[in-house]
Parts: structure tokens; C-alpha cells; sequence
């Protein structure tokens, strides 16, 4: 089978001939392995069998924020970012935060790209370079209102903005809303058939309990993933969703609204284990994450590795519906043998 072919039977939960599998790593490890298998990114991709790439529109227009010395600046959303270093390597770290203590006009009228101003020839380009392949639009990081906020805001600001209602935030995140939807359908217009699902993205969970109530997600938070679970419907793509820590609490409104497939899937979360999964929401959802970066990846040996993903691959199994990832970027802490230990397990045990 085709990645293309493989990652749509996961998401109609049919047998295909062995899980879909996919990848995540930061700056370090990704050096490493690069180094290891003497190729640039994408090689990297080919030599762990990863089955996903994604499609991006990137922003062509002038500078909408001010760069800062010692930071990068996304050139999208505005936020600022600082290099930290620790003992295996380091990371970009959000920082300066410009709408934290800012006056209401400056919130709501905060600069957002016109969706006009996007490369949409950077879509034909990866068609092109990615044949087979299952092709994504969007990532974790679309439609997510708490994070994409809290990185201009700071999460504080954000979180008690959220529970008030405040107008002025409501409106920048709205605005910054309309953006994305548009470059996403101008995306999927471009690839003409060739997007095989919208990927989306919050971060609902702590590790032991939910970032917000129920209720708080139901009115804030619900429209706006509503309208990006609608797109795609229009264009008859499956939806999938990421969402960090302990967020199964809200799988049973991702079913009402559309959304096809979970992702992260952390399993030292509270209700995030497989079995938990599959007992409530197999035959409802797919599954993409569940090899956890906290877990024997990072801290194990091989064997452990090796262990631990086999495990996750005959539990998942019968659920015909179970694509083999990290629940996060690898961090530069986990030793590059369990790593490749993790791929090749992911061919050996993820077999139908």
C-alpha cells in the first residue's frame, strides 16, 4: 500500500497492511539522526518508513512584527521565542509575550497576515515531492485557542481572559481565526484532490485533570473548532485533533462534531491509557501518539523500547484504527538507539 492509501484506512478504521506510522523530534535529535543516516530532513523521513508530511503556505507578506535581538519572531503569529540551553542540547523557549498588560485596543486590533499574503505555490511544491505519500493540512498547532493566545498573552492572562469573555481577546482571536481558515481552504483548493486530512490542534489537559471546564470548552472554545471541522467536511477530508495531557473529557464532543481521529494520546495522562481509549471511543475515533516522550523512549533501555511499543501496537490492533507516533518532538534526552529501536519495532510489530 501506498502511505496515502494506508493513512485513510486507519482513518475509516479498516484493516490496511500495517499501521501508518510518523515522527516528531526536536533540533538535537534531529541532527543526530540526520547525521546517522547521512541525509537531509525528508531522507530522514524515508529511512523511518514515516508515512505523514504536511502541506504549508508560508506567509510571503511584509513584516507585520519587529524582530529582537537574541530572539526569533514568528513572521504568522507574532510571538517571540529564546534559545535555552540544558545538559543533553537545548530549545526555543515563548518569551516577551507583547499583548501580556496591553490596553484592549492593542489586544483586539494585535496584526494578523492577509490570508492573501501566503505562498499557496509551496502547496503544488510538496504534491511534487511527496508522491504516495499521506498529505496534511493544518498541524497541532491550527484552530488551538488557549497556546496560540497564551504565547502573546502569557498563559495567565489568556486562561482568565477566556473565563471572562473578555471582548477585546475574543475579537484577536476570532480574527486570527478567519485567517486560518481561509489559507486552509485556499490550501486545500491548490492540492485539487490531493490533502488527504485537515490536522488541528488544543492543548486541553494537565497531566492529572483538564486545563478548562466542560462548559468553558462548550462556549469558547467548540465554535471555533466547529468551523474548522466544517471545512473540511465541505471538502470531504477527515479531521484529526491534538490535544495534550489528560483530554479524553472531551472526545465525546470531537465524535458530535465530526472529528475522525485523536492525536498525543499521552499515557501517563489520567484516562489516557490505550485501554482506557479503546474502551470508550474505539470504533469512534482513531488513534495517532501513545509512545509516550516521557516514557522508555527517553529513559529506557532498547528493549524497553522495544517492549513498550509492541505492547501499544497489540492493544491498538484490533482497533484497526491506530497510527504509530510519539506523543510529542522527541527531545535531544532520548538516546538515539531507542529511538531507532522505536521505528524499526513500528515496522516489526505494527503488521496486520
Amino acid at each position: 500500500m501506498t502511505s496515502h492509501e494506508r493513512v485513510l484506512k486507519a482513518f475509516a478504521r479498516e484493516k490496511a497492511d500495517r499501521m501508518p506510522i510518523d515522527y516528531f523530534g526536536n533540533i538535537g535529535i534531529n541532527d543526530l539522526l540526520m547525521k546517522h543516516f547521512k541525509t537531509d530532513y525528508n531522507g530522514l523521513l524515508d529511512a523511518l518508513n514515516v508515512d505523514f508530511r504536511g502541506m504549508y503556505a508560508p506567509y510571503a507578506g511584509k513584516l507585520l512584527f519587529p524582530k529582537r535581538e537574541g530572539r526569533i519572531v514568528s513572521d504568522v503569529y507574532g510571538f517571540y521565542c529564546k534559545w535555552i540551553e540544558h545538559s543533553t542540547g537545548g530549545y526555543w523557549d515563548f518569551c516577551d509575550f507583547p499583548l501580556q498588560d496591553a490596553e484592549p485596543e492593542v489586544i483586539a486590533g494585535f496584526p494578523v497576515p492577509d490570508p492573501a499574503h501566503f505562498d499557496y505555490g509551496a502547496i503544488d511544491a510538496a504534491i511534487k515531492m511527496f508522491p504516495g505519500r499521506a498529505l496534511h493540512v493544518g498541524n497541532g498547532g491550527f484552530a488551538d485557542v488557549i497556546n496560540s493566545t497564551g504565547r502573546v498573552m502569557g498563559m495567565e492572562q489568556t486562561l482568565m481572559n477566556l473565563l471572562t469573555g473578555d471582548e477585546a481577546t475574543l475579537t484577536y482571536i476570532n480574527r486570527r481565526t478567519d485567517m486560518e481558515i481561509a489559507t486552509l481552504d485556499e490550501s486545500i483548493k491548490r492540492a485539487k484532490g490531493r490533502a488527504d486530512f485537515l490536522w488541528m490542534g488544543e492543548d486541553l489537559g494537565t497531566q492529572i485533570a483538564p486545563m478548562v471546564s466542560l462548559e468553558m470548552y462548550r462556549k469558547v472554545m467548540r465554535p471555533i473548532h466547529q468551523r474548522f471541522v466544517d471545512l473540511a467536511k465541505c471538502h470531504k477530508l477527515p479531521v484529526m485533533i491534538h490535544t495534550c495531557g489528560a483530554s479524553s473529557w472531551a472526545y465525546n464532543d470531537f465524535v458530535e462534531m465530526g472529528i475522525d481521529a485523536v492525536d498525543t494520546l499521552q499515557p501517563e495522562a489520567t484516562n489516557m491509557n490505550p485501554e482506557y481509549l479503546i474502551k470508550h471511543f474505539g470504533g469512534k475515533l482513531s488513534f495517532h501518539g501513545s509512545i509516550s516522550t516521557a516514557g522508555p523512549l527517553a529513559y529506557g533501555t532498547p528493549d524497553e523500547v522495544d517492549a513498550d511499543v509492541r505492547a501499544k501496537c497489540d492493544i491498538y490492533r484490533p482497533t484497526r484504527s491506530y497510527m504509530i507516533s510519539p506523543t510529542h518532538s522527541i527531545q535531544d534526552n532520548s538516546p538515539m538507539e531507542n529511538v531507532l529501536r522505536m521505528y524499526e519495532c513500528a515496522i516489526k510489530y505494527g503488521k496486520y
